[in-house]
């Protein structure tokens, strides 16, 4: 095999790893499926390629649910108005979204995809999620 075809082959096979590792929303989401949840934040995963929010909610019942919810990556979050610091453990805060088609996780967590965010000083910002629809 020339080198050329090598080396075609080795950037194929190296860069279809990351494409292979990422999903889209309908293949996790259920657009059909909106959600509105009350919290409190209780860990923020500020990475790449989404930052994940996890919030303890308070049923009916009275019992905590604890949920987690994917947004866009953090640059997608700035360019949307966030700063880094405006969500912090502790906050208050109301997310809109969609359920996850498999809603509890493997580890008993509730899981969703952030449409949009209303934050401790009411400011309300827009998630950056795939399937991202501005709110009105």
């Amino acid at each position: 095999m020339p080198k050329r075809h090598l080396l075609a082959v080795l950037f194929v096979l190296t860069s279809a790893g990351p494409l292979l590792a990422h999903h889209s929303f309908a293949a996790e989401f259920d657009n059909k499926q909106p959600i509105q949840v009350k919290g409190v934040v209780t860990k923020l995963d500020w990475m790449n390629p989404h930052t994940w929010i996890y919030v303890d909610v308070t049923d009916q019942a009275g019992a905590i649910q604890k949920w987690q919810f994917e947004t866009g990556a953090p640059n997608e979050l700035v360019r949307r108005g966030w700063k880094m610091n405006d969500l912090k453990v502790g906050d208050q805060v109301s997310i809109e979204g969609f359920q996850a088609k498999k809603l509890i996780s493997n580890t008993g967590v509730y899981t969703g995809n952030a449409r949009s965010i209303t934050l401790p000083s009411g400011l309300k910002v827009f998630a950056g999620s795939a399937n991202q629809i501005e709110p009105q």
